[in-house]
């Protein structure tokens, strides 16, 4: 054969089509099996067979028709190769061991040869046809032992063989071919055959299949392959100087294949760790680290990351060296980058920290200063601009905290305290990763003393007690060291004192951190023991000096009296020495460096509680975020650290409460980061709840107490219920009836519940109010809790309880109320499945007698509230019930007994008793959890005033019935809108027994012939106007029967009522007036003849009310009767919009909430008023505005809603009595501008704004209307096509600066929107215009000014010229002239 030249074979294989060599096959004319049969038989004889140019030429054929050739023949081939590649190694081996040079480099061209077909065989296999019928390889006869052994157990298995090679795959052959070439690298020493050029070239077309097999992600997953890629490319490195290849590879591996990042590093451990080759490594490292990133670059600085960070992890000490360079790439521009640095970071701090706990006494220090740098890189980079990065820091912060073998005391506080500000970041993964690190760092605390609880109290009374006790013994030391200085010192007793004093407070408030009162307290212990330190205590020490300073003063004499005591200076020593020595001995040395430890540790613990503490009010406001994994987060938050005795964390537990109402009560099929499905909130809430509250905790024998455990849950769940507002009951409710569905509330503890509610004996009030509270709330889900303790409800809650503790009697009526049954109505659906009972039940007169019980407390009418509403949910006939009530009321207020005159003394001496017996004659003081009922009432309770301090004026003609009235006035109104819901329960059972009627008729007719067809439609004609007339006879009772009938009981009521309203001078109590506003209100609800009559004195007290109560309930009146009477209301809606504009927050607040409602359900028609709603975005009062933006963000998914009503806003917040100042006006218009998505709706709002320019004159509007204009999007050219066409509107504006400039960021906008493949020059002409039309307006300005300059100093010459003319035609005065006629 003639040379091969290795180098040029590997050129011409690079096109295969035209690569012509010789003694090349036709696999179209000859059978491929006989000639590979004959080649593959002489390689067996000889490797160096391959040399012969026809066996070369055989195996060249099948590489390049490889696409031809049955897998079969190719598995034989490589077989072939593989076998004569060993034995020529073999060879070669032998060869080189007689070291006859002339002979092992005869073995060179042979070895070449194989690389060269292995280098081919890697791109051949891929082409190989799979063809099913192929048959299997023919068995060569066997000229070697081995080969006769491989040959025996062919013949047996034929079946196997056929199916292997019909399954046949490149893979399969990999880790053979790996292992074979590995083998060769291990053996052959290139060095002593091959120039360092040529070497490269053999060793570079032996490793080609390992590289070629890197480059498939899905085989490097296969641990085999990639166990042997990696063998490979360390024998090449360690062994035949492949170093500076492999890493130009690898740097093209990295940039192409991301899949190889991990992989590489581990390649690169391999070759460091058993292969003693770390210099690639570095190397590589190096080359990263130089290397520069854009911030459009994304796949290679992600693929460069993974690999920085995998081998950090493996190899830390290597990183650790290149360090310096590689923390260059936290400037870099590509934020992958970044953040794979900081992990970097992260696995160096983690190795440090094992270093150092098996580190020697000299290294720790140092190690420990490269510990803090690094801490402080990464808290560094929580300003970093990528949010991406500054949550990874945190990321990374979680797992470092997690080491177990060191705890990072002194970077701990400072970790705490970035990850609370961060709270506060804007976007929310930043939040979300910044809350999971607090709670590792909850979970991984160091501070353990009791039990890890972190209540702040008991650490104090620690830090205390440690700071007593260090102060303490130093103060003792320190006496007797200043005893022997103070009579060595020469007249400066007073100022050493004093430094002796503050050094010592110094040593002892050493290290120790921010710490609140504790710390101040713990500082004032010091003092005492330390007033050894203070010149009062000095003379007690020296009484001979005392002597000679009281009889001489003065510096001299002091001196020369200390000079006469010399010889007594031994003495004094020996004492002061014999002092210090029993001190000292009474002391250890570890105890008081163990003390100042104990405060230096309870000093940390305090701040970290404290830092804590900080992160619990932005925590609570999280939990109101979209971001559903921030929430899971904050969720957990709240759990550890209620878990750890945090007092605050309470608080967010019962904010908690309110994510009940979530929707995604589901497991979400959203993942986290890590990959794993998070859960949804609601179903984590009940979660918590659970854990914290209702789960059962196993003693320290591992047993549940299960009597101690209920008593443990029933008394959580009646706390729950302290101190909750209005909004808290509810969704406490709501989450009692989940549990109790899903069956989580164990029946013993309803019974519990019972026994805590119908108890004899005293209980605080709170509680049983609790118990009952948490039952009526159980009766939702369960009927048959409160319907098998009637009785005791009766007894204790409607009984001498009841009416000592009218709050206990209003949740009993609550509990009473679910005897009915909680199912909720079908919309459009006829079924009533409430139960109801005879109006003569024990219920309604124990009811009865409650409500007219004598009472002169607030509670009453919230009680009052829930008896009616008991009476119209369970009884019959609720008005036969109300109409006694109102009656005996109604006597009581108008017919009062008349007292005979009685003395002054005497009289206080009957009311006295009266007053005791009556425990309700006064107001009750309440007791912790009574503050709920404040807020049950909306509409009442925040109106009513105690009449206590009123009834001491004297006037007891007003003062006597007026409490009375109110009650009275109270229960009309709720009786008159309870009984309209009454009614439509009254339509509906109508209507549902006629349809019953009708379906019964239905079925008769069908029975009966067809012929009856006709008549069939007929009946549903009737029955169609049957429904109606139910309807119009209800509508007319309501309309006119209720307040007008003749013999309606209510409509006795509504003059008075009226009346009442409309005399504030007259009728001055508040609680009767709050009453009477509350009941006129709910008149106007009943029929609209009444509320057109009478409702423009509500907005008459809405204007000329000084309450803020009435006010607010009054807005609340305005939107129910805006409800029912909504076109009366629309009318007059401009009153409405007035609220929003009271200096009262909570009326401001229902006024928006009303209005919000009664926009978006499109009760009140938008006449322009939307601006009054646009002003509070930015109200001050955060709530407000976050409403607003509630308000705003629903109104934008209604059709153009926010479009048709853009250019009243504008107007109303840019001129007129209503503008506002301009930085208002550009936040508020950025957040209403946010909703504009639809190029359509921009290209008119251009074209509007463009002609807003032409009718305006003020520079303010101007730049108003140019800064409207910035906002919108101009993402088509159609938008940039309105502007230039707008021209005309504007040009004249434009010298004004701020104008000017922007449309010059309309024009960037523009520009950056544009498509790439059109030009700018439409956008050059239309720039150079504006600068044009900018330059002739101030040119134009600059004329005019100086035109009236001139025409102000013409008008003054000419002003003088006349003076002066006038003094100069004015005749001289004649003295004669005074004399003439």
């Amino acid at each position: 054969m003639a040379t091969f030249e290795l180098q040029d074979e590997l050129q011409n294989i690079l096109d295969v089509e035209s690569y012509n060599f010789e003694h090349e096959r036709d696999f179209t004319s000859e059978d491929p099996h006989d000639f590979l049969e004959a080649a593959v038989e002489a390689v067996a004889e000889s490797s160096s067979a391959i040399q012969d140019s026809e066996v070369f030429g055989v195996y060249r054929s099948f590489m390049k028709h490889s696409n031809q050739v049955p897998p079969s023949l190719m598995t034989k081939l490589l077989d072939s190769l593989l076998s004569g590649l060993s034995g020529e190694l073999d060879a070669t081996l032998r060869d080189v061991e007689t070291r006859d040079q002339t002979e092992y480099m005869e073995h060179k061209p042979t070895l070449e040869i194989y690389a060269f077909l292995l280098h081919w065989f890697v791109t051949a296999a891929e082409k190989v046809k799979v063809c099913e019928d192929d048959e299997p390889p023919p068995v060569a006869k066997p000229k070697r032992g081995r080969g006769g052994k491989a040959g025996g157990k062919a013949t047996t298995k034929t079946a196997a063989s056929k199916k292997a090679s019909e399954n046949w795959s490149w893979e399969d052959q990999m880790p053979n071919t790996l292992s074979t070439i590995a083998k060769v690298l291990a053996k052959l020493q290139t060095q002593r055959m091959w120039t360092s050029t040529e070497r490269d070239t053999f060793i570079g077309s032996l490793t080609k299949p390992a590289h070629h097999i890197m480059e498939s992600e899905q085989l490097m997953k296969s641990q085999t392959i990639k166990a042997a890629v990696v063998k490979v490319l360390c024998l090449a490195v360690k062994q035949h100087s492949q170093a500076m290849a492999l890493q130009i590879s690898i740097i093209q591996f990295l940039t192409f294949y991301e899949h190889l990042s991990e992989p590489l590093a581990e390649f690169l451990n391999e070759l460091r760790g058993n292969y003693d080759y770390p210099q690639l490594g570095d190397e590589v490292v190096r080359e990263i680290a130089a290397k520069s990133f854009s911030a459009t670059d994304s796949k290679g600085p992600r693929s460069y990351g993974k690999f920085l960070v995998r081998y950090a992890e493996l190899c830390p000490r290597s990183v650790l060296k290149q360090l310096s360079l590689l923390l260059e790439q936290l400037d870099s521009e590509s934020y992958p980058m970044r953040q794979s640095v900081i992990e970097v970071v992260g696995s160096l701090i983690t190795h440090l920290a094992s270093t150092e706990q098996d580190s020697d006494t000299a290294e720790p220090k140092q190690i420990q200063k490269q510990i803090a740098n690094l801490f402080n890189l990464l808290l560094e980079r929580v300003l970093d601009n990528s949010s991406y990065v500054r949550s990874k820091v945190f990321a990374v912060l979680a797992k470092l905290v997690h080491i177990k073998e060191y705890k990072f005391p002194k970077q701990r506080l400072s970790i705490t305290s970035t990850a609370v500000s961060a709270l506060d970041d804007k976007n929310a993964s930043v939040r979300k990763a910044s809350a999971s690190l607090l709670v590792q760092l909850l979970l991984t605390h160091p501070y353990i003393i009791h039990g890890g609880e972190l209540d702040r109290e008991v650490w104090e009374n620690e830090y205390k007690t440690a700071v007593a006790e260090l102060s303490q013994i130093e103060g003792l030391i320190g006496k007797v060291v200043e005893a022997e200085q103070d009579q060595e010192e020469n007249g400066e007793e007073e100022t050493k004192g004093k430094k002796r004093s503050k050094r010592s407070k110094k040593v002892k408030s050493e290290d120790s951190m921010q710490v609140d009162e504790g710390e101040d307290d713990g500082d004032d212990d010091d003092e005492d023991p330390d007033a050894g330190d203070t010149e009062e205590d000095e003379p007690a020490n020296m009484s001979v000096d005392e002597d000679g300073e009281e009889a001489d003063g003065t510096p001299k004499k002091r001196k020369a009296k200390r000079n006469k005591l010399q010889p007594r200076k031994s003495q004094l020593d020996v004492n002061a020495l014999e002092q210090e020595q029993a001190a000292l001995g009474q002391l250890d040395e570890k105890k008081v460096d163990k003390l100042r430890m104990q405060k230096k540790f309870c000093s940390d613990a305090l701040t970290f509680i404290d830092e804590i503490e900080n992160a619990m009010e932005p925590m609570c406001k999280l939990l109101g975020s979209k971001n559903k994994a921030e929430v899971l987060e904050v969720m957990e938050f709240f759990k550890v650290a209620h878990e750890y005795s945090f007092e605050s964390a309470k608080e967010g537990v019962k904010r908690m409460l309110h994510l009940i109402w979530s929707k995604d009560n589901e497991a979400s099929t959203s993942t986290a980061e890590d990959g794993v499905q998070v859960k949804g909130i609601r179903q984590r809430l009940l979660e918590t709840y659970r854990i914290l509250y209702f789960q059962p905790i196993p003693g320290p024998d591992g047993l549940i107490d299960k009597k101690a455990e209920v008593n443990r849950i029933t008394k959580n769940l009646i706390e729950r219920t302290y101190g909750a507002t209005l909004a808290e009951l509810t969704s406490l409710e709501e989450m009692m009836r989940i549990m109790m569905e899903e069956r989580q509330i164990d029946d013993e503890i309803i019974t519990r519940l019972w026994a805590v509610y119908s108890k004899e004996r005293m209980l605080p009030k709170p509680q049983r109010r609790g118990a009952i509270m948490i039952l009526g709330m159980l009766a939702v889900a369960r009927k048959s809790i409160v319907t098998e303790k009637v009785e005791v409800l009766l007894k204790m809650g409607l009984g001498p309880l009841g009416r000592a503790d009218p709050i206990l009697a209003r949740y009993t009526c609550i509990a009473l109320q679910r005897l009915g049954g909680s199912a909720k109505k079908v919309k459009g659906s006829l079924v009533d499945k409430t139960q109801r009972i005879e109006i003569n039940s024990a219920i309604f007169a124990k009811l009865k007698r409650m409500i007219l019980h004598p009472m002169r407390n607030k509670e009453w009418f919230g009680m009052a509230e829930q008896i009616i509403d008991a009476v119209y949910a369970l009884a019959e006939h609720p008005e036969i019930f109300c109409n006694e009530v109102i009656k005996e009321l109604t006597v009581k207020a108008f017919n009062r007994p008349k007292k005979s005159p009685v003395p002054e003394g005497q009289e206080s001496a009957e009311k006295q008793p009266d007053s005791e017996n009556d425990p309700d004659s006064v107001e009750s003081e309440d007791q912790a959890g009574d503050t709920t009922i404040n807020e049950a009432d909306v509409t009442m309770m925040d109106a009513t005033q105690s009449t206590q301090a009123t009834q001491d004026d004297g006037q007891d003609k007003d003062v006597g019935d007026a409490f009375e009235l109110s009650q009275l006035l109270f229960v009309v109104g709720h009786v008159a809108i309870k009984h309209i819901v009454f009614l439509e329960l009254v339509e509906r059972e109508w209507k549902r027994q006629k349809d019953e009627t009708q379906a019964a008729e239905k079925k008769a007719m069908s029975n009966q012939k067809s012929g009856k067809d006709k008549e069939t439609d007929e009946l549903d004609q009737v029955a169609g106007n049957a429904e109606d007339e139910i309807g119009d006879r209800i509508a007319n009772v309501r309309e006119t029967e209720l307040l007008y009938g003749e013999g309606s009981l209510l409509a006795l009521y509504g003059p008075m009522i009226v009346h009442i309203c409309g005399s504030p001078h007259k009728f001055k109590n508040k609680t009767l007036r709050a009453a009477a506003i509350l009941a006129f209100s709910k008149f106007l609800c009943v029929s609209s003849t009444f509320c057109d009559e009478h409702h423009r004195l509500l907005f008459k007290i809405l204007e000329t009310s000084r309450d803020a109560n009435i006010r607010s309930n009054v807005v609340i009146a305005l939107g129910d009767v805006a409800v029912s009477f909504n076109t009366i209301i629309d009318e007059n809606s401009n009153e409405l919009y007035k609220g929003l504009s009271d200096k009262d927050f909570v009326v401001k607040k229902n006024t928006l909430m009303v209005l919000t409602h009664l926009i978006l359900n499109g009760m009140i028609k938008v006449k322009g008023q939307l601006g009054e709603m646009a002003k509070c975005v930015e109200d001050p009062e955060p709530r407000i505005a976050d409403l607003a933006k509630l308000f705003f963000g629903e109104l934008s998914t209604k059709e153009n809603a926010i479009y048709n009503n853009l250019p009243d806003v504008i107007s109303h917040l840019s001129t007129g009595e209503h503008a506002v100042d301009e930085e208002k006006f550009q936040s508020t218009l950025k957040y209403i501008f946010s909703f504009i998505e639809k190029e359509k709706q921009a290209e008119s709002i251009v074209d509007k704004l463009c002609q807003r320019f032409r009718l305006s004159e003020d520079p303010r509007q101007w730049r108003d209307i140019a800064y409207c204009l910035s906002l919108l999007p101009f993402k088509s050219e159609r938008s940039v096509k309105k502007l230039i066409e707008g021209l005309q509107f504007y040009r004249d504006k434009l010298h004004e600066p701020v104008v000017y400039d922007r449309f010059a960021e309309i024009l960037q906008k523009a520009r950056a929107n544009k498509s790439k493949d059109k030009p700018d020059s439409e956008l050059d002409e239309f720039e150079k215009i504006l600068q044009e039309h900018k330059l002739q307006g101030q040119e134009d300005e600059a004329l005019q000014k100086r035109v009236e300059g001139k025409k102000a100093a013409a008008k003054k010459k000419a002003a003088k010229r006349a003076t002066r003319s006038k003094k100069a035609t004015a005749p001289a005065p004649d003295d004669d002239d005074m004399y003439d006629d």
